[in-house]
């Protein structure tokens, strides 16, 4: 046996050793620290979007690739092991229906806003997708378009900003979530799929029968920026093995509706975080007012309520990004999802919601085991844009468009000519 052949038995010994103490690492924390979740990998053969190449061996990465092979095998294995002894979120019983229930204020403010477009539910689906793809790929291609961190790598993204990346192991499927898109319902999907949530034992079955308050409880889903605890130095890499094999997709909207719904949602109801927050802030810093009461409701007995002019001030000031980043609310989508980093595979717009659904479940293979829970009828809709906006002034709905651009240019709206002109 030469030297160079007891090099790489040394070497593969070496990494089946590392590989070997991270996974006692992960089970050990997998017990200990986060026993409320379960580690995600596929039982099911996931939908292969392209092949690996295969290594050649006389290729300088192939000792790389061995890595990826033997980590992704031992992660799987763990995984399944995890699965089939049923660690599963489990969440105390309601009393009544845990099927959502909303008041007629609610309804009428909160996500369930669709609108739709004539012109696009006519076009024939896969067409339609194909376009939007086509648009998206062409933009994130064409040099001279540019938007702040358009032109980074996927290693370049922090982990805390891969937070919105949902992921099923079951089905080989990845999630981007923007809210106010009918996130809640896609949500509620990608539960379902991945079986990470169960009632008294039992995996949800019906999308709808998953109350609010889990949906969105962020120990329910398994999401990228999760990955670095569990997997360490080997997260990354993992993360590129998955969106290689993995069906990806995500939901978007007009941006400026996207923005009114937020608002409606988040300061036209009583929300004492948003109040606390957003609310206090903005109304002391655009409107003057120098004492406020301390509970949202208060404020609302009192008649003081954040404006959309105010709301629209505050996307504008440059001093707000500089105490923290955009709420995930109105922060632009290609910042929560990064389409130029990430090939998506499907592209849906919530004004096509139900054909897009219908399609993408399809897609996925699963639209035998649930469907996408009916939309309610239109209530934010596009053409209330003008309204809305009327009283504000155009220098600002202009700097609100640059702000929003990339969105509107990578997702296919048309610019707002209408609002950007006396």
């Amino acid at each position: 046996m030469d030297t160079m052949t007891k090099s790489r038995f040394f070497r593969l010994w070496l990494v089946l050793g590392s590989v070997f103490m991270i996974l006692l690492i992960i089970v050990y924390w997998d017990n200990m620290g986060t026993a409320h979740l379960y580690l995600h990998t596929s039982l099911s053969r996931p939908h292969i979007l392209q092949p690996f190449p295969s290594p050649k061996p006389g290729d300088g990465k192939y000792f790389t690739a061995s890595i990826e092979e033997i980590l992704e095998k031992l992660l799987s294995a763990h995984a399944k092991q995890n699965i089939l002894l049923g660690r599963k979120v489990e969440q105390p019983s309601l009393l009544a229906s845990s099927k959502p229930v909303l008041s007629n204020m609610e309804e009428s403010v909160r996500g369930y806003d669709w609108s739709s477009h004539d012109a696009q539910q006519s076009l024939d689906p896969d067409r339609r997708q194909a376009e939007r793809r086509s648009v998206l790929r062409g933009f994130c291609a064409n040099s001279s378009f540019v938007f702040p961190a358009k032109e980074r790598s996927f290693d370049d993204i922090p982990n805390y900003e891969l937070n919105h990346l949902i992921v099923d192991d079951r089905h080989g499927v990845i999630y981007c979530y923007v809210p106010k898109v009918a996130c809640t319902n896609w949500k509620r999907v990608m539960i379902v799929l991945s079986q990470s949530l169960s009632d008294q034992g039992t995996p949800y079955r019906d999308p709808l029968d998953i109350p609010r308050e889990y949906v969105h409880n962020s120990s329910t889903h398994l999401t990228f920026n999760k990955f670095w605890r569990r997997y360490g130095k080997f997260s990354r890499h993992l993360m590129k093995v998955k969106l290689k094999k993995y069906t990806k997709f995500l939901f978007v909207r007009d941006p400026f509706v996207r923005l009114i719904s937020a608002f409606r949602s988040k300061f036209e109801l009583e929300n004492e975080e948003f109040y606390q927050k957003f609310a206090i802030p903005m109304l002391k810093m655009y409107s003057n007012h120098t004492s406020l009461p301390k509970s949202v409701s208060e404020a609302f007995s009192a008649g003081l309520r954040v404006s959309f002019a105010n709301f629209i001030q505050y996307l504008l000031d440059p001093h707000t990004e500089k105490l923290a980043p955009f709420n995930e609310h109105w922060r632009q989508v290609h910042r929560l999802c990064h389409p130029c980093q990430i090939d998506y595979d499907f592209v849906g717009k919530l004004e096509t919601l139900d054909q897009d659904a219908t399609q993408l479940l399809r897609l996925l293979k699963v639209d035998k085991l649930l469907q996408f829970p009916p939309s309610y009828r239109n209530r934010t809709a596009s053409s209330w844009e003008e309204g809305w906006f009327a009283k504000i002034p155009l220098a600002w709905r202009q700097q609100l468009y640059k702000l929003y651009e990339a969105d509107f240019v990578l997702f296919g709206y048309p610019k707002p000519e209408n609002l950007l002109r006396d």
